[in-house]
């Protein structure tokens, strides 16, 4: 199946040592090469302006990739997707994260997983453009939340309404997703997700795909927070906590609410 990796910061950072290694999982050193894309917030803590990329090819030999890799990516909430297909065709059209407007601000969203028999009835104007079940799963949570709340809601209320209604999306099937409005990042367990906040004192972290190495001490604040919620740890020398089977957790400011 398809892999997953979020960041939340309270300030922005460049993330570009973590998206680095986890694009080699796009045919280097793991098997998801039907598509890659990443979505990621710019500027201020209330930033709605979104830089979204997305590409058929495999992300270790994207040239789209190639760029981002060297691209300074600073950003307080990001959302990158490697795919592996599960439903629907290897096409642009079906590659994560996938982006709706709701309230006047963007939301991004990635999935891995597989639904079945997931056909949920939308009547409003939050439509699939592909055909994965993944984009259906969005379509129908937009809708809902457009249902249940007039205006944007507090990320607390916000939380409170996904623990109502992605339960009914998990029961068809394996159900881990990433979540965000520039506001918060939400991440949603089925099988397998993890994640590490990392704080002052900063330390040396070593990723397990690339033999790259990065002290973040000389590169951040004492203030700075951030984390990083992936589908397998990015890092071999850092302590990552696994998200429990149907746990909901968010994240605002570089730590977990």
């Amino acid at each position: 199946m398809c892999q997953l990796l979020g960041l939340n910061c309270n300030q922005p950072t460049d993330a570009t040592f973590s998206f680095s290694g986890f694009s080699l999982r796009a045919g280097v050193t793991d098997h998801h090469t039907d598509g890659w894309g990443i979505a990621f917030f710019e500027g201020s803590p209330d930033a709605r302006g979104l830089r979204h990329f997305v590409d058929h090819l495999p992300a270790s030999t994207s040239p789209v990739a190639e760029l981002l890799r060297h691209y300074p990516i600073k950003s307080r909430n990001l959302i990158a997707h490697i795919r592996k297909a599960t439903q629907g065709e290897v096409s642009l059209q079906n590659c994560h994260p996938f982006v709706r407007e709701l309230w006047g601000r963007y939301w991004v969203f990635a999935h891995n997983g597989n639904l079945a028999n997931f056909a949920p009835h939308l009547h409003g104007h939050f439509r699939p453009v592909g055909d994965t079940d993944s984009e259906r799963a969005f379509c129908w949570l937009m809708q809902e939340l457009a249902k249940s709340h007039a205006q944007l809601p507090s990320v607390a209320e916000l939380t409170l309404t996904l623990q109502e209604l992605l339960p009914q999306i998990a029961r068809h099937g394996t159900f881990n997703l990433l979540l965000s409005n520039g506001q918060a990042l939400w991440a949603h367990a089925s099988t397998q997700l993890c994640y590490i906040e990392r704080r002052h004192p900063f330390a040396t972290a070593t990723l397990r795909d690339q033999d790259l190495s990065v002290n973040f001490a000389e590169h951040t604040n004492p203030s700075d927070r951030v984390a990083v919620v992936v589908t397998a740890p990015l890092t071999q020398n850092e302590s990552w906590t696994e998200l429990r089977n149907g746990e909901l957790a968010v994240f605002v400011d570089g730590q977990r609410v």
